[in-house]
């Protein structure tokens, strides 16, 4: 019981960092950018050149990689969003839909289809933790999530970036009207998600296969983490990943492994059905 616990909270930390990514670009631009599933592969592929082409050491190439998907982020926002003239929110999605599959086409153009394997961060020697035997990866994924949510506290807290992007979450008029840049927030917004994103890919990576489209299966279920917490909630977001974990960790070894991927997708129209708004989303 304990191996398969820490297997789904290992799990659920990959899929509430990219429903936390959801999150920040919903709430300060009302749409779902569904590039967040792309920056999930570009983590993981940033970090594999940055140790292989560039012969970083593994910290340097982690930050490397980090600050390189929320690069690409910033280019995506600036290139293939700000310049779209509609302000319709359905019609953003489709253009993300659009970029993402760009994205993608980019990654199998200089990557190519080889899948790829990257090094843990730090051995393979299992740790023994109540009675479970745990990969040295797992502690590093569960730490550095752990890590980054208390970052974005204070971000969000503490930093003028960030109240400038709560301002605008609450009311974007009000924000441009009182001298706030609202496209810089915006953009700001997206590069924090890209950020996000290229974290789980990095951390997620050593652990799964790397190839150009890894992220879709891992975005799509942090998608439906953070609808199963509540869209845009952050809380909901890390209550969404960590229960979509556990339920698929716990069903694939007391029901069948077979079911594995089918779980997430069957809890988030479950949701869906039940409670549309998520179990921490407003009920209005």
């Amino acid at each position: 019981m304990i191996q398969f616990i820490f297997a789904g909270l290992t799990a659920g930390a990959i899929y509430a960092l990219v429903a936390l990514g959801f999150g920040v670009v919903h709430n300060t631009m009302g749409i779902v950018n569904f590039t967040q599933v792309d920056f999930v592969s570009l983590g993981g592929m940033v970090l594999y050149s940055a140790l292989f082409a560039l012969g970083l050491p593994m910290p340097a190439a982690l930050v490397a990689g980090v600050a390189g998907v929320a690069l690409i982020a910033l280019a995506v926002e600036a290139l293939g969003i700000r310049p779209s003239r509609s302000q319709s929110h359905l019609v953003l999605i489709f253009l993300t839909i659009g970029l993402s599959i760009i994205l993608r086409g980019g990654m199998k153009l200089i990557w190519g289809k080889t899948s790829m394997a990257v090094p843990p961060l730090s051995g393979e020697d299992p740790v023994k933790l109540l009675g479970a035997t745990i990969l040295p990866q797992t502690l590093w994924i569960m730490a550095l999530t752990a890590l980054a949510i208390v970052g974005l506290v204070f971000f969000f807290r503490k930093t003028p970036m960030g109240l400038a992007m709560r301002g605008v979450a609450a009311n974007e008029a009000a924000a441009a009207a009182v001298g706030l840049k609202v496209w810089r927030v915006k953009a700001m917004s997206f590069a924090l998600a890209g950020a996000l994103g290229g974290l789980a890919g990095c951390l997620v990576t050593p652990i799964t296969t790397l190839a150009y489209d890894v992220g879709v299966l891992l975005g799509l279920k942090g998608f439906a983490a953070a609808i199963l917490g509540g869209f845009g909630s952050f809380p909901g977001a890390i209550l969404g990943g960590l229960l979509l974990g556990l339920l698929e960790s716990l069903g694939a070894a007391y029901i069948s492994s077979a079911y594995k991927d089918v779980i997430a997708f069957v809890v988030l129209l479950l949701v869906l059905f039940i409670r549309p708004k998520g179990l921490l989303g407003s009920a209005g």
